[in-house]
């Protein structure tokens, strides 16, 4: 039996298939024993390197205050960075060169400069031109860095998502009299939502990790930060912290992916059960004040 994708597997495909697996697993499993004695023969399974980890105080004292810290950065990084990437993205977009030139420039500019210069350049730009207090200030600079590169990942995204709709949408929609801004709100954007939804959560993943960078580098007290400072205080290795702080952050990022796939069944399942994107009485009252498509962003 074969579909329009692939054919089925013949029985030596299926033989290679499970010898293949099961070569893939014995390495997996060498894999991890070598790594296992390597560290246990080095001392770093003793329970006086992990044991600080099992304790309240750590937690309360740094782990927890640091993954808040986190959590801080990285929301106001995705509130502020995903309005402003759409907005680039249909900027972009825009019949006017003196709309579309500008957002390009600014896109292109910011995605090319790495993260961590941005937010060198933020701590710099609000110690020297501002007011806030040093306290605050790398919170301002991770949240001004990631910002400035996530919007621009963002808006390509947005861009890319847009075009790839069929061009028979658009050439429908200005038929019944919508304009541009009608077609971009009623039909390509929220098409474009459900197909762009898994790169979107790719780059909200990024904001999350690279928060890290503030603590490396802005002495910004987030997650990793806070359990190399814990470790130093409590006698735990550079091992454990980062296994601690490793496990953390797949935790949250799992999370963030299952609600993502989760919400991207969601909006099929709607779009299926309610069959049309433009509601009749939508479509009624573009046909009375539209004007052919002569509306412009």
């Amino acid at each position: 039996m074969s579909s329009v994708l692939y054919d089925a597997q013949g029985p030596r495909a299926k033989r290679r298939n499970v010898v293949l697996t099961v070569v893939f697993l014995v390495a997996v499993a060498a894999l991890l024993w070598w790594v296992f004695g390597t560290l246990k023969d080095k001392g770093q399974l003793e329970w006086a390197l992990w044991e600080p980890f099992f304790h309240t105080e750590a937690w309360s004292t740094y782990i927890w205050p640091g993954l808040q810290n986190t959590l801080k950065a990285a929301a106001l990084a995705v509130i502020i960075a995903m309005p402003l990437g759409a907005v680039l993205g249909i900027a972009r977009l825009s019949d006017h060169a003196w709309v579309r030139v500008p957002a390009a420039v600014v896109v292109e500019f910011f995605r090319s400069i790495p993260v961590l210069v941005l937010m060198i350049f933020g701590l710099a730009l609000f110690a020297e031109y501002t007011n806030v207090s040093s306290d605050d200030r790398p919170l301002y600079a991770v949240v001004t860095g990631l910002v400035l590169y996530n919007a621009s990942v963002l808006a390509e995204i947005v861009r890319a998502g847009i075009l790839a709709l069929p061009k028979g949408q658009s050439e429908a929609a200005m038929a019944i009299g919508l304009r541009k801004g009608q077609l971009m709100r009623l039909i390509l954007l929220p098409q474009a939502v459900t197909a762009m939804l898994p790169a979107i959560v790719s780059q909200l993943v990024v904001i999350v990790k690279d928060t890290a960078l503030g603590g490396a580098v802005l002495t910004y007290s987030e997650l990793l930060s806070a359990a190399n400072t814990m470790s130093g205080y409590y006698g735990a290795n550079v091992i454990a912290s980062f296994t601690v702080v490793a496990l953390i952050f797949i935790a949250l990022n799992f999370a963030l992916t299952s609600f993502a796939s989760w919400l991207e069944r969601r909006l099929r399942r709607a779009k299926k059960s309610t069959g049309a994107v433009v509601a009749a009485n939508d479509a009624q009252i573009a046909g009375t004040t539209g004007t052919g498509g002569g509306g412009t962003i």
